[in-house]
């Protein structure tokens, strides 16, 4: 069988991921140091897991309907109000997902045409580009700037519009940079898509992760609300990366259209992640506030170590990640990445993975402890050190 004749062209000519990449190089790797997963090393408050325990005891094991638990949508629906003043219909506007990333394959699949343009800003997380692509989509890559701290600007959407843009991806707090959208900013982008029918998926699953202000989301800006669907979940605030349970939010007949998708492929998110998630977008804040001001610690102690070791970083507004300049030492990203668990067992994460225009950076995540950061920062200095001789 030659199954290079079998196999989709558009499957087999998309890249691995590259945050994997390194991540699956630590298998036979016993003393190395791993920051490159954005999974919260906090584990999942008790009362959200007891909350789901119960629902085991119960005997809550079926089926709930395609959109989530009804329960469930109420609260996402209040949640979205009270934090982001972001006003959705839990039986119209919403739909409960496997994760975030079903929600942002949805948005994707239900929107874009063959021959679509969708405008993707970089840096960015990697499934975005791959995901168009499957959908017969043209990615435009616009390439943030250090210089404007990784965030997009109105001028650069404007040039890359086209009368084939259908979407345009907004990523923030934005993974790997830690860059963040301030009203201002999005208002400014908001001005550029009025005119147009450009649609807006909004990944918005570093929301509560934000260090010294509050998220905005650009479905609350004048005329935004009826062109945006926004992606989110409880991975990343909630520290449930493993309990798969995402949403996605829009305007009626945009969620009406994309249920379907949700509907056949996957039929529902699972039961007992659901009730676990009623429990923590209920009686949560207080789990958030706590590992934000944690990982707040964390990102201000990286940011100082890493300029201390002579590598210029960014501080980043939100998200668990840095995103160190490391050109200045003749190796590319991936080079700098490679020599650094080769021969010093650290693990951080080639800028490139994120797009071509991350070369030159690494993302480094602090979703770990301070002590584990600690160690890792040792031995990046004592390699910095070498490569300065």
């Amino acid at each position: 069988m030659d199954y290079s004749k079998v196999l989709s062209r558009r499957v087999t000519e998309i890249e691995p991921s590259g945050i994997r990449r390194f991540f699956d190089l630590l298998d036979n790797r016993k003393d190395a140091i791993s920051l490159t997963v954005g999974q919260p090393d906090f584990i999942t408050p008790w009362h959200i897991r007891a909350a789901a325990i119960e629902s085991l005891e119960q005997g809550k094991t079926y089926y709930t309907s395609n959109s989530g638990l009804t329960e469930l949508r109420r609260g996402i629906s209040r949640y979205l109000a009270r934090r982001f003043e972001m006003h959705y219909d839990p039986q119209d506007e919403m739909l409960v997902t496997v994760g975030g990333s079903e929600a942002i394959d949805l948005a994707i699949r239900g929107l874009v045409n063959p021959g679509d343009e969708v405008i993707i800003p970089a840096p960015c997380f990697v499934c975005y580009e791959p995901l168009v692509t499957l959908s017969g989509g043209i990615p435009v890559v616009i390439n943030t700037r250090e210089e404007d701290e990784f965030r997009l600007t109105a001028s650069q959407v404007k040039a890359a519009l086209s009368e084939k843009t259908k979407l345009l991806i907004l990523p923030f707090p934005n993974n790997p940079t830690g860059a963040v959208m301030r009203r201002e900013d999005l208002a400014e982008i908001a001005e550029v898509l009025r005119p147009t029918d450009v649609m807006v998926l909004s990944d918005e699953i570093y929301a509560e992760l934000t260090y010294g202000e509050r998220h905005v989301s650009i479905s609350t800006l004048p005329d935004m609300w009826e062109r945006t669907v926004v992606a989110s979940g409880f991975s990343k605030a909630y520290a449930m990366t493993g309990w798969r349970l995402g949403y996605l939010c829009g305007p009626a007949p945009v969620i009406k259209e994309i249920y379907k998708i949700h509907q056949y492929g996957i039929m529902c998110a699972p039961t007992t992640a659901q009730f676990g998630a009623i429990e923590a977008i209920t009686n949560g804040d207080e789990d958030v506030r706590m590992m934000t001001e944690e990982y707040d610690r964390r990102r201000k102690y990286i940011v100082k170590r890493l300029r201390a070791l002579g590598l210029p970083c960014f501080e980043p507004r939100g998200a668990f990640y840095v995103f160190p300049n490391v050109s200045g030492f003749g190796l590319t990203s991936e080079e700098f990445c490679q020599k650094l668990l080769d021969e010093y067992d650290v693990a951080i994460v080639s800028g490139t993975a994120f797009g071509k225009c991350g070369e030159g950076f690494a993302r480094i995540s602090y979703a770990y402890s301070i002590q584990h950061i600690d160690k890792a920062l040792e031995r990046i200095g004592k390699m910095v050190a070498e490569l300065k001789k």
